[in-house]
């Protein structure tokens, strides 16, 4: 079986070769909702199905097709990543790390983590963006299981200490004063939770949750990117409100937000 850093190597020549990009500077994950709103940063020059490149496997859920989009931002060369799969599918915790692990051995030293996901703190209601301050990993897994990364990689037992860039996060608040910070819960799914496990979630100090974006942060600040977390809350959390939970509601909210992360993420590209 090859080594998950050299499939990401490998991943990431063919990437660019595809793309024609030698080097990328900042990698987007698009989350639920996000792909349509990315649209905003400009017309992508380059599509790379990830079925094509090395080690990528199918995502299986509504909303998550598997393309690498390229743009030219002001000078800054975007690796637009859609199509995140997930531990639920019943993909392990390295195949959900491989893109993000792939756009940064293409090049890109920041990565953005986007993802719809559940609000627990009831001020932060369905629509709002949340910037990620930290994380719970209640997937009971990790990226840095199994064999020792080979060099130049660091040790496995990786710092988490500042894995949301402190730097980033002050940069994009002073961008976009109207938003907040919070810490996402990370949760195995693909059932959503219940009222007591949201109750637990709040008590340890969460705020989100959902079942993505904890696996592939710690993958990256592994690899040295800087990464900086946006959640928008699609619905609230079980327990929270009466409405029962759909992933529909989660497409629809991110449908109806198309706009306004569009203009969000145009105006946040300056400070990354």
């Amino acid at each position: 079986m090859t080594h998950p850093y050299q499939l990401a190597t490998e991943a990431a020549d063919e990437l660019r070769v595809r793309s024609g990009v030698d080097s990328y500077d900042v990698a987007i994950v698009l989350g639920s909702g996000w792909k349509e709103g990315a649209r905003a940063l400009g017309t992508p020059f380059a599509e790379v199905a990830t079925g094509t490149l090395r080690g990528f496997v199918a995502p299986t859920v509504v909303g998550h097709a598997g393309q690498i989009f390229s743009l030219d931002v002001n000078g800054v060369k975007v690796a637009l990543v859609s199509g995140r799969v997930h531990l639920y599918e019943g993909y392990t915790a390295d195949q959900v790390a491989h893109p993000v692990r792939t756009v940064i051995a293409a090049g890109a030293r920041k990565v953005v983590l986007t993802n719809a996901c559940g609000g627990i703190d009831p001020t932060k209601g369905p629509g709002s963006v949340v910037v990620i301050k930290d994380h719970i990993n209640l997937t009971a897994t990790s990226p840095m299981e199994g064999d020792v990364p080979p060099a130049p990689y660091g040790s496995r037992f990786v710092d988490l200490t500042d894995l949301y860039s402190r730097r980033l996060r002050s940069a994009v608040l002073e961008a976009a004063p109207e938003l907040s910070e919070g810490v996402y819960v990370g949760f195995r799914g693909p059932h959503y939770e219940t009222p007591a496990e949201i109750a637990m979630a709040r008590t340890m100090g969460g705020t989100l949750v959902g079942m993505s974006t904890v696996l592939e942060a710690i993958a990256a600040r592994h690899m040295g990117a800087e990464v900086l977390g946006l959640c928008l809350v699609s619905n609230f959390a079980a327990g929270v409100a009466d409405a029962p939970l759909s992933h529909l509601e989660v497409l629809e909210a991110g449908q109806a937000a198309t706009s306004s992360l569009g203009e969000l993420l145009a105006r946040l590209m300056p400070v990354l």
